[in-house]
């Protein structure tokens, strides 16, 4: 991830619902979405605005699919002037992440691989060559400035028993040169997501800008002897630590002991001296569970952060708390709020934070009055993926169903306006599918929510095969959000009306509707699909349920193959991605433990029925459906036996059954090609079992 969430600047206490403009989509005629158009479009991502509030600076992903590779390039856009155009920054050149500010909005900081190793540059708005600010022995991974330039903190990977990245580069050259390849663990991750570990962890240091403007000193080391991450992996980023304003501490959120990581990550706020002449401090010890995302107030008096209670449990409600640095203090600052903080960040007068949060079927930016913990939404629908403010400028990413992300800008307070179509060239002859909202009783007669997509060459009157798509997670969404890799536009543009169900467990329904599913992965989630499939046929008239298939990843491959046992009779076909087969197996081979360990109630040996009562692999006689497999081999999350066996099960019994892989991919399919390839795949699949009228060509 290059980029991600940035640090905030503005108070918006006047701001009101800021989407309530709708978007809309990009185009409104032509030809169906394509797996090829998909995989070839231009990302938006990482806005960024400056201090004086007149720019905003933001990342588009370009990619070249005949080379299968992708490039990033920085943009600058004037969000005061209605109307201007976008320019792109050539010094940061084509690799530029970490984008950051300058006080004074004249320079921008990033980082660049450029010299080989990533390192930190500067360069100038106005233009220039960018200027080389660290030449350090290893990858710079992020980094963060002081308010006024002085300081700078880095992260770098590096092996606690050897702190200084000299010696750590030593060592990495010498395990090179050795003809061995074998590696000794003593303790867990051994892997994590997608790479096997090898030691080395990413730390904080601390240099100062020497009087040429370069950070050449030798770097202080923040993080001595922690067996943890800062930032976490494999998906932190610098939001993991902060400078208080007067550059004198670093707050950090880090576990200490990685030993007990791999079940029950109790990540901890530290607080240390940027000269680290003093160990850090904990200031949340007291809280068994996850403490991450410190932001300092303005005025470097309050640290606010993101807690969870519950040790072990990733999904827990995220409260969000605030501390006074001085007194020790704390209080929650959205108490009452049935809402889980997924990006965080002050106002710049200190009266107020800014947070997103998933709330039914779409992703809403939310103010926070500090002094009452008011919680009240600043936009409508659709899905806020990223925001940064400055002075009186707000500027968020937002995407819906029908539309990629683009940016939005609010200034002093006042309407949304959209301010990038990235993209737009791309998409130009490319129509969109409605998508409908709708809601059924569940189980327990709670209301639960879904989503159905017409299918491109929707004609009323007409019926089409369908396909219901169930998410992973399985605290996660198929909310109103542009997906890169299961996108419901592309299922629709191959002749498919799309069914998505927001079962007990989703997110954005509050923490009660999300614990139902803990020790319940098979019976009440299968209900609400049940019900919710019954709603959709009784709903929507054009919706063929004798030509159906489900198709499901991660939690929603779980899905497909418990219901190809226990629900198999409404479908004519079946597709899983990186599902879990066997519950049992996965409980001692995923790597992240913590989530078969809170949702299934304990351990494989302490609770083994919990383990059996819901796997799919103690009921495969009952196997029959026509399925296609798809696990790849990087996958270390729900690693690739699990496919393995599913796919061996099936052939074993005689079911038409297809297994697809992929080497170089990890839970997720991301190299254009293959993603391609992936898409053309699950289409064949599909409407070989649904006898469907292709709606497109092949890509």
């Amino acid at each position: 991830m290059p980029f991600f969430r940035r640090g905030l600047g503005a108070a918006l206490a006047a701001v009101t619902l800021l989407a309530a403009v709708p978007a809309g989509a990009i185009a409104t005629s032509g030809h169906a979405l394509t797996a090829k158009t998909l995989a070839s479009l231009d990302r938006l991502s990482a806005p960024v605005v400056s201090p004086d509030g007149r720019w905003v600076v933001y990342d588009i992903r370009s990619t070249d699919f005949d080379a299968n590779s992708a490039r990033h390039a920085a943009w600058l856009l004037d969000v005061t002037t209605p109307g201007a155009t976008p320019r792109r920054l050539e010094a940061l050149g084509d690799d530029a992440s970490n984008v950051l500010w300058s006080a004074d909005s004249r320079s921008l900081y990033f980082l660049s691989g450029r010299s080989t190793l990533s390192q930190v540059w500067r360069a100038e708005v106005a233009g220039g060559a960018a200027t080389q600010l660290t030449r350090l022995p290893l990858d710079v991974g992020t980094f963060r400035l002081s308010r006024d330039g002085p300081r700078l903190v880095v992260s770098m990977a590096v092996f606690p028993d050897a702190e200084d990245p000299a010696a750590t580069r030593a060592r990495r050259d010498a395990r090179a040169a050795r003809k061995s390849t074998g590696a000794l663990y003593d303790h867990l991750f051994i892997r994590h997501w997608n790479a096997w570990a090898d030691g080395a962890r990413n730390h904080l240091f601390a240099l100062t800008r020497g009087a040429d403007g370069l950070f050449a000193g030798a770097p202080t080391p923040l993080m001595a002897g922690f067996d943890g991450d800062t930032p976490s992996r494999p998906f932190g980023d610098e939001d993991d630590y902060a400078i208080t304003p007067d550059g004198a501490q670093v707050v950090f959120s880090s576990v200490r002991d990685g030993r007990t990581e791999a079940w029950r990550p109790n990540t901890e706020l530290w607080i240390e001296p940027m000269d680290g002449s003093a160990p850090p401090k904990d200031l949340t010890q007291d809280n068994p569970g996850a403490d991450t995302d410190p932001m300092i107030s303005p005025d470097g008096t309050r640290v606010a952060w993101e807690a969870t209670r519950r040790p072990g449990y990733e999904s827990d409600r995220a409260a969000v708390w605030i501390m006074d640095l001085k007194t020790g203090v704390r209080r929650e600052a959205d108490p009452g709020v049935d809402l889980s903080a997924d990006f965080l960040a002050w106002a710049p007068d200190g009266r107020s934070l800014l947070m997103t949060a998933a709330d039914t079927q779409q992703n809403r930016l939310f103010a926070i009055d500090v002094a009452t913990g008011k919680v009240r939404p600043l936009t409508a629908d659709g899905y806020v993926s990223d925001f940064s403010a400055a002075a009186s400028t707000l500027v968020y990413a937002r995407s819906t169903l029908e539309s990629p992300d683009q940016l939005w800008v609010s200034l002093g307070g006042g309407p949304a306006r959209q301010i990038t179509h990235v993209g737009a060239e791309q998409l130009a002859d490319v129509t969109m599918s409605d998508a409908e909202p709708f809601a059924f009783a569940g189980w327990n007669g709670e209301t639960v929510h879904g989503y159905v997509i017409r299918p491109a060459d929707y004609a009323p009157g007409k019926t089409y095969p369908a396909v219901l798509i169930l998410h992973g997670g399985p605290e996660a969404s198929l909310s109103n959000f542009w997906s890169y890799r299961w996108n419901p536009q592309v299922w629709a543009g191959w002749g498919f009306a799309v069914v998505t169900i927001d079962y007990h467990g989703s997110s954005g329904y509050g923490q009660a509707f999300m614990d139902a599913i803990d020790g319940h992965w098979g019976d009440r989630p299968l209900e609400d699909i049940q019900k919710g499939w019954a709603a959709a046929l009784n709903r929507f008239a054009f919706i063929d349920g004798s030509r159906a298939c489900a198709a499901g990843a991660s939690f929603g491959g779980y899905l497909v193959y418990w219901m190809e046992s226990q629900w198999s009779a409404p479908w004519k076909c079946l597709m899983a991605h990186d599902g879990v087969f066997d519950t049992r197996a996965l409980g001692s081979s995923t790597d992240e433990l913590w989530f078969t360990e809170w949702d299934l109630g304990g351990t494989p040996w302490d609770n083994p029925e919990a383990y059996e009562t819901f796997n799919p692999a103690r009921f495969t006689a009952a196997w029959k459906t026509p399925t296609l497999v798809v696990h790849s081999a990087r996958d270390f999350r729900i690693p690739v036996q699990q496919g393995v066996g599913a796919f061996t099960t099936l052939q074993r019994r005689g079911v038409p059954s297809q297994f697809l892989t992929f080497t170089d991919e990890n839970h997720w399919v991301l190299r254009p090609q293959n993603s391609v390839q992936w898409h053309d795949t699950v289409e064949a699949w599909l409407k070989r079992w649904t006898a469907a009228t292709p709606a497109n060509g092949p890509g």
